[in-house]
């Protein structure tokens, strides 16, 4: 039998509504406690680097702002990362911001960097990350109104402008890659660190 951390107890550094949705249909037991942290700061530190390296340095650095206030757990960080033709988009701060990312998407091949990390007290103890990619078809204006009309304002939660589970699956013609990739996290990696963690049986 694989034993066990003595506490047992994981923390999910996230409000994401997708993550949490992600780890209750894989059965694992957590207690959300959103990280709080300016992210743009962290954003503007790491200029130049890689998407991927941004994204698996704001899962540790969302994890870590949680761990440091509850040593006793285990906490997972998460977060995901939109580059279009090199540039990189951060969540719409309005309907027209949204408006304009998917006129900028339209037609266009994305990148979806989702990273994760693991980290206990000041500990890194796993972290990684993955990258998806989606076409996105040539989006009209009447379907851009259409669909902000019925997504406003969950998908301002969101990098990329869409929730995958929902209206969004209509803006891509193809997706290459995982699919809990694609809805914010790279779920089989992060299953794989809490087994190894003791969280999950092995």
């Amino acid at each position: 039998m694989t034993p066990v951390h003595p506490s047992g107890r994981l923390i999910l550094a996230s409000k994401s509504s997708s993550r949490r949705a992600m780890l209750d249909a894989a059965g694992v037991q957590y207690e959300p406690i959103p990280a709080d942290l300016d992210e743009r700061a962290i954003e503007d530190s790491l200029r130049g680097a890689a998407p991927s390296e941004i994204a698996e340095a704001l899962s540790v650095a969302k994890a870590a702002s949680v761990a440091r206030l509850h040593p006793d757990a285990l906490v997972l960080g998460s977060d995901s990362l939109l580059v279009a033709e090199g540039k990189r988009f951060d969540k719409p701060t309005s309907c027209e911001d949204a408006a304009d990312h998917l006129r900028h998407f339209s037609g266009k091949m994305i990148e979806l960097h989702s990273g994760a990390a693991l980290v206990r007290a000041d500990t890194c103890e796993w972290a990684g990350t993955d990258c998806a990619r989606l076409m996105v078809r040539e989006l009209s204006e009447a379907f851009i109104e259409h669909y902000l009309s019925h997504e406003w304002p969950e998908i301002g939660y969101t990098v990329g402008c869409f929730r995958i589970e929902a209206m969004g699956v209509q803006l891509f013609e193809r997706i290459e890659g995982d699919q809990f990739t694609v809805l914010g996290m790279p779920l089989l990696p992060v299953l794989g660190a809490l087994r190894d963690e003791g969280i999950l049986a092995a």
